[in-house]
């Protein structure tokens, strides 16, 4: 079969497309009475638990009390009685190891009973901890490869949940991964860390204001999750998608997403009817997601859930990407989370909106009406300040991936560069307050539209800034350089950790003021000061695309860490060692091990990815040419035969390019062989420097094959037909 027909087999499939699957009926059931109905939540234990023991677990829950052991039986025998009454067989204990995905061993509920039948056993002991096998989960020299053992910890903060199959159901309880020796080998461990931190420095910096009423302080998290959809037929044609997850060869198509014609559009049929069955997954699951829409790219959507606590957004963010991928199966699509699956065009990212707040003040980020009067919002504020300009490496290093480096810096995404946007309201007040002058901020006022039958709308304190990193956004920042593929725990473990230390810093500061009889206004004020002097040079209020700011960020001394290989480094550096293990976070052995399991499977990416662009090149992309070759040879001798013009450019053209791309092959396999490496880090600087732009370099010669091989026999699914065609 030629590559046309390939292609076209694939393409009839696509259009002649029809869904087997029994529509959903709504009307059956309401959302409401969906939402949370596979979850054992709050309103299910208190009525199955006795009462001493729900109170006794929620203060665990609400105040982080140390969870009393004697409640684990009791909670065992409910999570069990609840889980079989949903028809589930087994249970596991789900984990997310540094592998960045969702880890999962199966065990039964039912042990026999010498009698010929079967009991139903869960007691506190399997509730509590498991026993998975952590060999084979990279631990970063963390302990020895014969060694392991390693244990699943009850996270008691977060509901356990049924999962639903075709063939029956099993219950999910959410746990931490610890080895024999208890160090984290997980992402939840150190979050959950991060949490007490941040709880302990946020009470302390609340009660200088009088506000710490016995409320913990919590992170909050609402990543905005972006994605692409492309037919299952397309997926299974590309080699390069099935195994990377991106595409590493493809033109330009005559039209892309420059018409904007994509975002916000009328969302295809198909696609609308995967996200519905998506939403309904995730409301029984208790997972509150809110918003869905056509992103800018063509075939790139998005799914966003509202504010939840930091943990549980965590695990309900690996929900939505386990979901999103395993319902696209179901509609005969496939889900790409690979932040540039495509090159050209937008890519895509997990905008983490971030507050810290209370259950009495609310968010600590609220600016309330009159900002400049509440101090409590500027010094929290400072604090933020102060926190991303100390840091601002650490911050690009935990969104740090090899996917993730096609992204940053590009028109969709941030740079690399960490800054902070705080709008036109905030930084007049910071300025003020820097020049020891505080008068106030302009009024917000309303918007007329210049329509008599449209209301006039209320105006925000300033713009949003797409090109910002770190952007405030009303009551919240959000941190736009996470990538759509990675757990957004790695950030808020940073975020929470560098906060924590930043409101240890203005609490300081404020109490040395007020030992010296200084009033807390005036004290506040002051310490805001020094921050601005000192870290406001982080604040940019402009365009992070511009050239420009790429000069002025350097005269400024902010980092511009452009790759994973030169950002991962900043992971181990000894302030960032000093402050994790400061709030006992990360043991600096736990960061080292980190860092080498990221070097690593940065490295191991772009090992995979050079192969198969040599395999392709070599076996699919070069046929093809020589075959166009022969023919164009062929006609241009019969035409030369019978005394006619040959086509001799056109013959010219390809030969050259056949020539070009074997060549670029045989010096991009001659880069592979090195293995000499001292280090990881030399490794993937090399990779980086050497790989990448040899990858690149074949890249670009079959890609100019595309535009001039003959139609019927080019191989690949091109992007006109993978982002067009649904």
């Amino acid at each position: 079969m030629s590559g046309y027909q390939t292609r076209q087999t694939a393409i009839a499939a696509v259009t002649n497309f029809k869904s087997d699957l029994k529509p959903l009926n709504f009307t059956e059931t309401s959302p409401t009475d969906v939402f949370g109905s596979n979850v054992f939540n709050d309103k299910v234990m208190k009525n199955m638990l006795p009462k001493d023991v729900y109170k006794s677990l929620m203060a665990t829950k609400k105040t982080g009390e140390k969870m009393d052991p004697a409640i684990a039986g009791p909670v065992a025998a409910a999570m069990k009685e609840w889980a079989i009454s949903k028809g589930a067989t087994h249970y596991t204990h789900v984990f997310y190891p540094l592998t960045g995905l969702t880890a999962e061993k199966h065990d039964g509920f039912l042990s026999p009973d010498d009698e010929g039948g079967a009991i139903a056993e869960f007691d506190a002991k399997l509730l509590i901890q498991g026993e998975p096998d952590a060999s084979s989960f990279p631990s970063g020299g963390l302990r020895a490869t014969f060694e392991a053992r390693g244990y699943t910890a009850w996270d008691v903060t977060n509901p356990a949940y049924i999962l639903e199959n075709p063939n029956g159901t099993f219950l999910c309880i959410p746990t931490a991964f610890v080895s024999w020796k208890g160090h984290a080998l997980d992402k939840k461990t150190p979050l959950l860390r991060a949490n007490q931190a941040i709880n302990k420095a946020g009470r302390r910096f609340l009660d200088l204001f009088g506000n710490d009423d016995g409320n913990m302080v919590v992170s909050n998290a609402g990543p905005e999750q972006e994605y692409f959809l492309l037919d299952r037929n397309f997926y299974f044609a590309r080699p390069d998608l099935m195994v990377c997850g991106r595409t590493l060869f493809g033109a330009k198509p005559a039209k892309g997403q420059e018409l904007d014609d994509h975002y916000f559009g009328a969302i295809p049929r198909r696609v609308l009817a995967f996200m519905m069955e998506v939403e309904r997954e995730l409301y029984k699951l208790g997972v509150p997601v809110k918003t869905r829409h056509n992103e800018v790219a063509p075939g790139q959507f998005e799914i966003a859930p509202i504010f939840e606590q930091a943990n549980l957004a965590t695990d309900h963010n690996q929900m939505i990407m386990t979901t999103l991928k395993s319902v696209a199966k179901k509609h005969g699509m496939a889900c790409l989370l690979h932040e540039k699956p495509f090159a050209g065009i937008n890519g895509s990212g997990k905008h983490l909106n971030y507050s810290l707040s209370s259950a009495t003040q609310g968010s600590l980020y609220s600016p309330g009406d009159t900002p400049h009067e509440n101090m409590q919002f500027l010094c929290v504020t400072a604090a933020t300040i102060r926190a991303v300009e100390k840091y601002s490496a650490l911050l690009r290093s935990v969104v740090a991936s090899a996917g993730n480096d096609h992204r940053l810096g590009a028109n969709e995404a941030p740079p690399a560069i960490i800054s902070i946007f705080l709008g036109e309201e905030l930084a007049e007040i910071f300025n003020q307050i820097e020049l020891g002058d505080l008068k106030g901020c302009k009024s917000k006022g309303c918007l007329e539209v210049g329509v008599d039958t449209l209301p006039a709308l209320p105006m925000d304190s300033g713009d949003r800034n797409r090109t910002s990193p770190f952007a405030f956004t009303g009551n919240r920042f959000e941190f736009r350089a996470v990538g759509s593929n990675q757990s957004i725990a790695g950030a808020q473990v940073a975020l929470n950790t560098i906060m924590a230390d930043s409101l240890d810093f203005v609490s300081d500061e404020i109490e040395k003021l007020l030992k010296k009889k200084m009033p807390l206004n005036e004290a506040c004020q002051k310490v805001i000061q020094g921050i601005m002097k000192e870290h406001g040079h982080v604040i940019f209020n402009g365009d992070g695309y511009a050239d420009a700011w790429q000069k002025e960020a350097a005269k400024r001394g902010l980092p511009n860490l452009k790759t994973t290989a030169d950002a991962l480094p900043a992971m181990i550096a000894p302030e960032v060692v000093d402050v994790f293990e400061k709030y006992e976070v990360l043991t600096k052995d736990e960061l080292h091990s980190r860092c080498e399991i990221y070097h690593e499977q940065y490295n191991q990416h772009i090992q995979t990815e050079s192969a198969l662009v040599v395999k392709v090149a070599k076996t699919i992309i070069m046929p093809s040419a020589v075959r166009y070759q022969g023919e164009l040879a062929a006609t241009a001798a019969s035409l030369k035969a019978a005394g006619i013009k040959s086509i001799t450019p056109a013959l010219a053209e390809v030969t050259e390019l056949v020539g070009n791309l074997d060549t670029a092959l045989v010096a991009l396999e001659k880069l592979m062989e090195k293995e000499d490496f001292k280090s990881i880090e030399e490794e993937a600087a090399y990779k980086t420097s050497k790989i990448l732009p040899a990858m690149l370099a074949v890249r670009e010669v079959a890609d100019a094959m595309e535009g001039i091989v003959a139609d019927d026999l080019w191989p690949l699914p091109s992007y006109q037909e993978i982002l067009f065609i649904k």
